[in-house]
């Protein structure tokens, strides 16, 4: 009979953390689609509609494998991509002044740390994730 250990409740709480605040995210591209548009817009991005629907897909998507451990190595790495760029190409806090560079700090600060977090998903991406469903490419 399997026994959970510690670190298996961790590992699902941690997936299930990150991974459902991150599709829940994803969801709001969708819910919010004018208004994130129109951020998108002002950002400067190409296609600010449909980057924005891009974007919610991949973090539902991304959310979705760690959740369930469903194909994980692209999730994640798809994950730490999209939060790396979107730190720097939509939270430039080095252009901008006064409240407005503190709250743009603040969310690049999380899109980096966030990053951080879906590489290190990534890194144990190859091994059997307790309680998942472990459908893999690699």
């Amino acid at each position: 009979m399997f026994e959970a250990t510690g670190a298996d409740v961790l590992f699902v709480l941690a997936r299930v953390l990150f991974g459902g605040i991150l599709a829940f995210m994803g969801l709001n591209h969708f819910l919010n689609l004018e208004s994130m548009a129109g951020y998108a817009e002002f950002k400067g991005l190409p296609a600010p509609k449909a980057s924005v629907l891009l974007s919610g897909g991949l973090l539902v998507f991304g959310g979705l494998s760690l959740i369930l451990g469903v194909f994980p190595a692209i999730g994640a790495g798809a994950l730490a991509v999209f939060l790396f760029v979107s730190a720097v190409k939509m939270h430039d806090f080095w252009n901008a002044e006064g409240e407005e560079a503190q709250n743009e700090m603040t969310s690049f600060l999380k899109n980096v740390y966030g990053a951080g977090a879906a590489l290190l998903f990534l890194a144990v991406s190859s091994v059997q994730w307790p309680y998942a469903l472990n459908v893999t490419v690699f």
